[in-house]
Protein backbone atom coordinates (compact mmCIF):
# COMPACT_ATOMS: atom_id res chain seq x y z
CA UNK A 1 0.00 0.00 0.00
CA UNK A 2 1.77 3.12 -1.14
CA UNK A 3 2.50 6.09 2.03
CA UNK A 4 0.92 9.04 1.85
CA UNK A 5 3.29 11.72 2.80
CA UNK A 6 2.48 14.64 5.28
CA UNK A 7 1.70 17.91 3.37
CA UNK A 8 4.09 20.98 4.67
CA UNK A 9 0.68 22.50 6.21
CA UNK A 10 0.32 19.33 8.91
CA UNK A 11 3.56 19.39 9.63
CA UNK A 12 3.97 23.18 10.82
CA UNK A 13 0.67 22.37 12.47
CA UNK A 14 2.13 20.17 14.79
CA UNK A 15 5.43 21.82 15.33
CA UNK A 16 3.15 24.65 16.71
CA UNK A 17 1.36 22.53 19.06
CA UNK A 18 4.62 20.94 20.13
CA UNK A 19 5.51 24.23 21.08
CA UNK A 20 3.00 25.61 22.79
CA UNK A 21 2.51 22.07 25.17
CA UNK A 22 6.21 22.76 25.57
CA UNK A 23 5.76 26.36 26.78
CA UNK A 24 2.55 25.05 28.99
CA UNK A 25 4.66 21.86 30.83
CA UNK A 26 7.54 25.17 31.66
CA UNK A 27 5.40 27.32 33.12
CA UNK A 28 3.58 24.56 35.01
CA UNK A 29 6.58 23.28 36.25
CA UNK A 30 8.47 26.64 36.74
CA UNK A 31 7.00 29.14 39.69
CA UNK A 32 7.08 32.61 39.67
CA UNK A 33 10.30 34.04 41.53
CA UNK A 34 9.79 35.42 44.79
CA UNK A 35 10.06 38.83 44.88
CA UNK A 36 12.01 40.51 47.68
CA UNK A 37 11.41 43.94 49.17
CA UNK A 38 15.07 45.10 49.76
CA UNK A 39 15.25 48.22 51.87
CA UNK A 40 18.42 50.23 52.45
CA UNK A 41 17.73 51.83 56.36
CA UNK A 42 17.90 55.60 57.04
CA UNK A 43 18.62 58.31 54.46
CA UNK A 44 21.30 60.57 53.36
CA UNK A 45 19.79 63.66 55.66
CA UNK A 46 19.48 61.39 58.55
CA UNK A 47 22.09 58.50 58.19
CA UNK A 48 21.28 56.80 61.42
CA UNK A 49 24.05 56.00 63.95
CA UNK A 50 27.90 56.71 63.73
CA UNK A 51 30.72 54.06 63.58
CA UNK A 52 33.81 54.32 66.33
CA UNK A 53 35.61 56.28 63.10
CA UNK A 54 33.13 58.52 62.36
CA UNK A 55 31.25 56.72 58.79
CA UNK A 56 27.48 57.22 58.68
CA UNK A 57 25.41 54.02 58.69
CA UNK A 58 23.94 54.56 56.09
CA UNK A 59 26.87 54.09 53.62
CA UNK A 60 27.33 50.47 55.65
CA UNK A 61 23.68 49.90 54.61
CA UNK A 62 24.12 50.57 51.07
CA UNK A 63 27.22 48.98 50.58
CA UNK A 64 25.72 45.41 51.74
CA UNK A 65 22.58 46.25 50.05
CA UNK A 66 23.57 46.09 46.87
CA UNK A 67 25.68 42.91 47.17
CA UNK A 68 22.98 40.97 48.61
CA UNK A 69 20.85 42.64 46.04
CA UNK A 70 23.22 40.62 43.41
CA UNK A 71 23.69 37.55 45.60
CA UNK A 72 19.70 37.19 45.71
CA UNK A 73 19.33 37.70 42.10
CA UNK A 74 21.52 34.74 41.43
CA UNK A 75 19.39 32.33 42.82
CA UNK A 76 16.94 33.49 41.13
CA UNK A 77 14.71 35.53 43.32
CA UNK A 78 13.50 38.91 42.15
CA UNK A 79 14.18 42.01 44.06
CA UNK A 80 12.37 45.65 44.52
CA UNK A 81 15.02 48.04 45.62
CA UNK A 82 13.86 50.56 47.99
CA UNK A 83 15.68 53.80 49.24
CA UNK A 84 18.81 52.77 47.75
CA UNK A 85 19.24 56.28 46.78
CA UNK A 86 18.27 57.61 50.61
CA UNK A 87 15.88 59.54 49.81
CA UNK A 88 13.01 58.08 51.17
CA UNK A 89 12.14 60.07 54.38
CA UNK A 90 9.18 58.88 55.03
CA UNK A 91 9.16 55.21 57.25
CA UNK A 92 5.06 54.45 56.46
CA UNK A 93 6.19 55.00 52.33
CA UNK A 94 8.81 52.05 52.46
CA UNK A 95 6.51 49.40 53.41
CA UNK A 96 3.75 50.38 50.87
CA UNK A 97 6.48 50.29 48.04
CA UNK A 98 7.09 46.85 49.17
CA UNK A 99 3.28 46.36 48.70
CA UNK A 100 3.05 42.83 46.69
CA UNK A 101 5.89 41.26 47.17
CA UNK A 102 6.54 38.49 49.25
CA UNK A 103 9.45 39.44 51.93
CA UNK A 104 10.74 42.94 52.98
CA UNK A 105 14.30 43.06 54.39
CA UNK A 106 15.64 46.07 55.88
CA UNK A 107 19.40 46.63 56.09
CA UNK A 108 20.91 48.63 59.18
CA UNK A 109 23.93 47.94 61.27
CA UNK A 110 23.93 48.82 64.90
CA UNK A 111 25.18 50.75 67.56
CA UNK A 112 24.70 50.88 71.43
CA UNK A 113 23.20 52.65 74.32
CA UNK A 114 25.03 55.81 74.91
CA UNK A 115 25.65 54.69 78.73
CA UNK A 116 28.35 51.94 77.33
CA UNK A 117 30.03 53.78 75.05
CA UNK A 118 33.83 55.25 75.87
CA UNK A 119 35.21 58.17 73.86
CA UNK A 120 38.69 58.20 71.78
CA UNK A 121 40.09 60.36 69.29
CA UNK A 122 40.37 59.20 65.82
CA UNK A 123 42.01 61.56 63.58
CA UNK A 124 41.76 64.67 65.70
CA UNK A 125 37.88 64.13 66.78
CA UNK A 126 36.55 62.68 69.51
CA UNK A 127 34.62 59.74 68.67
CA UNK A 128 32.56 56.97 70.65
CA UNK A 129 33.15 53.07 70.62
CA UNK A 130 32.69 49.83 72.67
CA UNK A 131 34.98 46.90 72.63
CA UNK A 132 32.41 45.00 74.54
CA UNK A 133 29.56 44.49 71.72
CA UNK A 134 29.35 42.99 68.88
CA UNK A 135 27.41 40.54 65.89
CA UNK A 136 24.41 40.40 63.79
CA UNK A 137 20.86 40.51 64.98
CA UNK A 138 17.50 40.41 63.43
CA UNK A 139 14.04 41.67 64.80
CA UNK A 140 10.41 40.57 63.42
CA UNK A 141 7.22 41.75 65.21
CA UNK A 142 4.47 40.73 66.99
CA UNK A 143 2.21 43.18 65.13
CA UNK A 144 3.33 41.54 61.44
CA UNK A 145 0.56 40.12 59.64
CA UNK A 146 2.34 37.16 58.64
CA UNK A 147 4.29 36.40 61.77
CA UNK A 148 5.21 32.85 61.07
CA UNK A 149 6.98 33.43 57.78
CA UNK A 150 9.07 36.38 59.50
CA UNK A 151 10.16 34.02 61.95
CA UNK A 152 10.68 31.41 59.79
CA UNK A 153 12.99 33.72 57.50
CA UNK A 154 14.42 35.69 60.35
CA UNK A 155 15.42 32.36 61.76
CA UNK A 156 16.74 30.88 58.50
CA UNK A 157 19.24 33.90 57.60
CA UNK A 158 20.46 33.84 61.35
CA UNK A 159 21.20 30.45 61.30
CA UNK A 160 22.96 30.17 58.12
CA UNK A 161 25.16 33.74 59.09
CA UNK A 162 26.12 31.05 62.23
CA UNK A 163 26.98 28.65 59.99
CA UNK A 164 29.04 30.78 57.72
CA UNK A 165 31.09 31.72 60.74
CA UNK A 166 29.42 35.09 61.99
CA UNK A 167 29.30 36.50 65.38
CA UNK A 168 25.65 36.26 66.46
CA UNK A 169 24.76 39.62 69.02
CA UNK A 170 23.76 38.22 72.44
CA UNK A 171 23.37 41.68 74.34
CA UNK A 172 19.95 42.55 73.15
CA UNK A 173 18.38 40.74 75.72
CA UNK A 174 20.07 42.18 78.61
CA UNK A 175 19.35 45.30 80.73
CA UNK A 176 22.47 46.86 80.20
CA UNK A 177 21.79 46.94 76.42
CA UNK A 178 18.82 49.79 77.02
CA UNK A 179 15.20 48.21 76.62
CA UNK A 180 15.55 44.17 76.60
CA UNK A 181 14.25 42.58 73.49
CA UNK A 182 12.34 39.57 74.10
CA UNK A 183 13.88 36.69 72.59
CA UNK A 184 12.13 34.74 69.43
CA UNK A 185 15.07 32.71 68.67
CA UNK A 186 18.15 33.53 70.96
CA UNK A 187 20.47 30.94 69.34
CA UNK A 188 20.40 32.81 65.88
CA UNK A 189 20.24 36.56 67.13
CA UNK A 190 16.24 36.60 66.82
CA UNK A 191 14.70 39.21 68.53
CA UNK A 192 11.47 41.01 68.65
CA UNK A 193 11.08 44.58 68.21
CA UNK A 194 7.40 45.46 68.29
CA UNK A 195 7.24 49.26 67.75
CA UNK A 196 9.56 49.41 64.35
CA UNK A 197 7.37 50.65 61.99
CA UNK A 198 9.04 49.05 58.74
CA UNK A 199 7.99 45.81 60.52
CA UNK A 200 4.47 46.26 61.52
CA UNK A 201 2.98 48.91 59.00
CA UNK A 202 3.16 46.44 56.65
CA UNK A 203 1.33 43.40 54.84
CA UNK A 204 3.93 40.81 54.17
CA UNK A 205 6.57 38.88 55.81
CA UNK A 206 9.46 41.35 57.47
CA UNK A 207 12.25 41.50 59.29
CA UNK A 208 15.15 44.26 60.18
CA UNK A 209 18.40 42.90 60.10
CA UNK A 210 21.66 44.55 62.09
CA UNK A 211 24.36 42.85 60.09
CA UNK A 212 27.09 44.47 63.24
CA UNK A 213 27.87 46.98 65.90
CA UNK A 214 29.67 49.67 63.86
CA UNK A 215 30.51 51.17 67.43
CA UNK A 216 32.85 48.38 67.97
CA UNK A 217 35.97 49.13 66.52
CA UNK A 218 37.04 45.94 65.20
CA UNK A 219 33.72 45.25 63.56
CA UNK A 220 33.58 48.15 61.97
CA UNK A 221 36.70 47.52 60.08
CA UNK A 222 35.12 44.32 59.28
CA UNK A 223 32.20 45.40 57.93
CA UNK A 224 34.04 47.37 55.81
CA UNK A 225 35.69 44.44 53.96
CA UNK A 226 34.30 43.99 50.77
CA UNK A 227 35.11 40.09 50.99
CA UNK A 228 33.09 40.01 54.06
CA UNK A 229 30.59 42.32 52.41
CA UNK A 230 29.67 39.58 49.81
CA UNK A 231 29.94 36.18 52.28
CA UNK A 232 27.50 38.46 54.20
CA UNK A 233 25.54 38.74 51.27
CA UNK A 234 25.93 35.11 50.34
CA UNK A 235 24.70 33.56 54.00
CA UNK A 236 21.58 36.26 53.69
CA UNK A 237 20.47 35.27 50.35
CA UNK A 238 21.09 31.86 51.27
CA UNK A 239 18.62 31.62 54.21
CA UNK A 240 16.17 33.87 52.36
CA UNK A 241 15.74 31.28 49.71
CA UNK A 242 15.69 28.68 52.25
CA UNK A 243 12.72 29.99 53.77
CA UNK A 244 11.32 31.41 50.62
CA UNK A 245 11.83 27.92 48.32
CA UNK A 246 11.48 25.49 50.87
CA UNK A 247 11.37 22.47 48.57
CA UNK A 248 14.78 23.49 46.95
CA UNK A 249 16.49 23.21 50.28
CA UNK A 250 14.61 19.55 50.61
CA UNK A 251 16.28 18.36 47.56
CA UNK A 252 19.54 18.82 49.19
CA UNK A 253 19.41 18.87 52.71
CA UNK A 254 17.74 15.68 54.73
CA UNK A 255 15.04 16.82 57.31
CA UNK A 256 17.92 16.16 60.16
CA UNK A 257 20.00 18.99 58.91
CA UNK A 258 17.56 21.19 58.51
CA UNK A 259 15.87 21.11 55.72
CA UNK A 260 12.32 20.82 54.49
CA UNK A 261 10.09 17.59 54.48
CA UNK A 262 8.26 17.47 51.65
CA UNK A 263 4.81 18.49 53.60
CA UNK A 264 6.59 21.78 54.15
CA UNK A 265 6.89 22.25 50.56
CA UNK A 266 4.24 24.59 48.40
CA UNK A 267 5.01 27.78 45.95
CA UNK A 268 6.98 30.36 48.15
CA UNK A 269 6.81 29.56 51.87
Amino acid sequence: MARTQPTATSASQWLNVISILTLLCLSAATPRAAEVALDVGHTLSQPGATSARGRPEFAFNAALARRLAAELQARGLAVRPINFDGAIDSLVTRPLQAAGADFFLSIHHDSVHADLLQEWRWQGKVQTYTDQYAGFALFVSHDNPDLHTSLSCASAIGARLRRTGFLAATHHAEPLAGKPRQPADAANAVYYYDNLVVLYRTTLPAVLFEAGVIKHRAEELALLDPQRQTRMADAIATGIAACLYPCATARRDSPAAGGASASQCNDHR
